[in-house]
């Protein structure tokens, strides 16, 4: 009888489960977006012809880690670009040239919808001082990581990135002078934590329509020097490298929306006057 009865319990169990199997079926996990590419083959090479642009073969700069992090003020000759409160009549949209749509409270600006620009445009040579955190909260990988950037007379770019434990092709990674060259070493800080880019930049000079000096930058990266009066090879641009312009020897400062969110506080410039 009690076989019987260990029988019946399993073929009305096989039914129930029959039946919820018909009217509910299991959910399949939402899919995941593939993995961002951590470097590409298929690029030109780059004029040394040794490495193409974004080389995920090109080695990883080595890890460095920063001092506490100094939020310099700025000095009395400073052009403040962001400052403690929610003044953005230095910034516009890029594309167009309308009213910042970022938000912005307290002296922080979230990136938003669309690229920005400051409204001076005749930037030559000086120094940039710029604090920026990606998301505590990591989300995706490679330059799917708190991707933005800094933009050198509109057309160099300053890589940022959360490059933390994240790895991607060296020439984009956080603080490279993109698609050119990698920070000589790798000072990210952690997800979410505040991070500071300290920039002096002189503007490519021309005779006429004929370069006669590239744009040079140094760069230090949460206070370590990541470029040391390095060359740009040309305006920077996604697996290229553009080439010189009359038009680029002055430009503005302008941020990138590359859909990940990033916060900035704390810009200012400084035009380099020479000495008399």
């Amino acid at each position: 009888m009690k076989i019987t009865l260990l029988i019946a319990c399993i073929l009305a169990g096989a039914v129930v489960s029959a039946q919820q199997s018909q009217t509910s079926p299991a959910q399949s996990p939402p899919a995941q977006p593939p993995p961002a590419p951590t470097g590409y083959q298929d690029t030109p090479m780059q004029p040394n012809g040794k490495w193409h642009i974004h080389d995920g073969m090109r080695p990883q700069p080595r890890v460095v880690t920063p001092g506490p992090l100094v939020s310099l003020a700025p000095p009395s000759d400073a052009v403040v670009l962001l400052g403690s409160g929610q003044d953005l009549s230095r910034w516009q949209m890029t594309q167009g040239g309308g009213q910042v749509s970022w938000p912005v409270a307290s002296g922080i600006l979230s990136s938003g919808n669309g690229m920005i620009r400051t409204t001076q445009d005749d930037f030559t040579n000086y120094q940039l001082h710029i604090e920026f955190a990606t998301p505590t909260e990591v989300k995706g990988n490679s330059q799917g990581r708190g991707n933005s950037g800094v933009f050198l007379n509109g057309v160099f770019e300053i890589q940022v990135l959360d490059s933390f434990e994240n790895i991607t092709y060296p020439d984009g990674q956080a603080s490279a002078m993109y698609g050119q060259f990698p920070p000589m070493v790798n000072a990210s800080r952690k997800p979410g934590e505040w991070q500071s880019y300290d920039i002096v930049f002189t503007g490519p000079r021309f005779n006429g329509t004929t370069l006669e000096r590239p744009a040079m930058v140094t760069v230090l990266h949460n206070g370590v020097t990541v470029h040391a009066a390095q060359a740009f090879l040309g305006p920077t641009g996604h697996k290229q490298i553009g080439t010189y312009a009359p038009a680029h020897a002055k430009g503005y400062i302008g941020l990138q929306d590359h859909g990940n969110p990033v916060r900035f506080r704390n810009i200012w410039l400084r035009p380099l006057v020479p000495a008399q």
